[in-house]
């Protein structure tokens, strides 16, 4: 089945998905105790920090050191948070991988297993502008089959994440109603439970040929640019087939898309201009979406229709 999310690039922390687990956490004092590999340099928030190397054997349970607790709100289960993070093998010498240097923040959803167990269950409860120090055993990690060639099987992991902002996320588009009277057009649930909106497409009509993106539900929020990433939950069926290609209801969990960097044309378009808390119908011709190839369950040629609903834009 073809991930519309899964288009976008993904960094190696987002390769493993994730549940469950323990909390530790301890003294800032008692950092350099060895319980968890010193901070060498850059150890204050927002600086890019330096680790040693893990001392003994590694912990088999998951822990997690405050080096310094910010004064936002606690994280919670279904927030947006923006993160920099470094992460280096117990017995490593060098980062596999960091975005200190990249200039653009890890977006990740709380809790909805977007990314390895250990961070799921580390980050939860902690507040914005926290810098914390997570030490993550195999099996809340890459377990035995470790992550290509820069995490071994059965790896211990270090990261230093500093939680640069939260966004709380709301389970559905909650905007004004906006009638839908061109018959022509598929029709789209307006319910607001958060439960997965119904998608009718007409019988014996034929697709438009020009990308059509408009409010079903329009929200009062900030309209989207590209430069913007946004949350949405939605579900996506193409004109000639009823059964859905992909919906976000079948996870429970929302998608996070870098506007600018979605490969398809029409939905980028489709959602530029629209404001957060909508609920929109978008429809992608063929030459704006995956042309005459063929992309999973989505065959060539396929006019593309989606409901969308716009829950937050960062």
């Amino acid at each position: 089945m073809l991930r519309l999310s899964g288009l976008l690039f993904i960094p190696l922390l987002l390769l493993a998905v994730a549940c469950g687990g323990e909390h530790q956490e301890s003294d800032p004092a008692e950092l350099n105790s060895g319980r968890v590999p010193a901070i060498t340099k850059g150890a204050k928030f927002g600086e890019k920090p330096t680790l040693s190397t893990g001392k003994g054997a590694p912990p088999k349970e998951l822990k997690v050191e405050v080096i310094s607790e910010g004064k936002g709100p606690a994280l919670r289960k279904g927030d947006i948070a923006k993160v920099h993070y470094l992460g280096m093998a117990w017995d490593g010498k060098e980062v596999f991988d960091q975005n200190f240097d990249r200039g653009t923040p890890l977006d990740l959803t709380i809790g909805a297993g977007s990314v390895i167990k250990g961070w799921d269950q580390s980050l939860e409860g902690k507040k914005v502008g926290s810098r914390v120090e997570l030490v993550i055993p195999p099996r809340l990690g890459y377990g035995k089959q470790g992550a290509g060639d820069k995490i071994k099987p059965d790896a211990t992991l270090v990261f230093v994440v500093d939680i640069l902002k939260g966004t709380p996320v709301p389970v559905t588009a909650e905007g004004k109603r906006v009638p839908q009277a061109n018959e022509d057009l598929p029709k789209v649930g307006m319910n607001t439970d958060g439960k997965e909106v119904s998608l009718s497409v007409p019988k014996d009509v034929a697709p438009p040929t020009k990308l059509v993106s408009t409010y079903v539900l329009e929200g009062d929020g900030p309209a989207v640019k590209e430069t913007d990433s946004v949350v949405v939950r939605f579900v996506g069926k193409t004109w000639n087939d009823e059964k859905p290609f992909q919906s976000t209801y079948t996870t429970k969990a929302p998608a996070t898309w870098k506007v600018g960097q979605l490969p398809v044309k029409g939905l980028k378009d489709g959602l530029k201009g629209k404001k957060a808390g909508s609920r929109i119908l978008i429809i992608i011709p063929p030459d704006q979406g995956f042309g005459d190839k063929k992309q999973g369950a989505i065959p060539a040629n396929s006019t593309l229709v989606i409901a969308l609903d716009i829950l937050a834009v960062q």
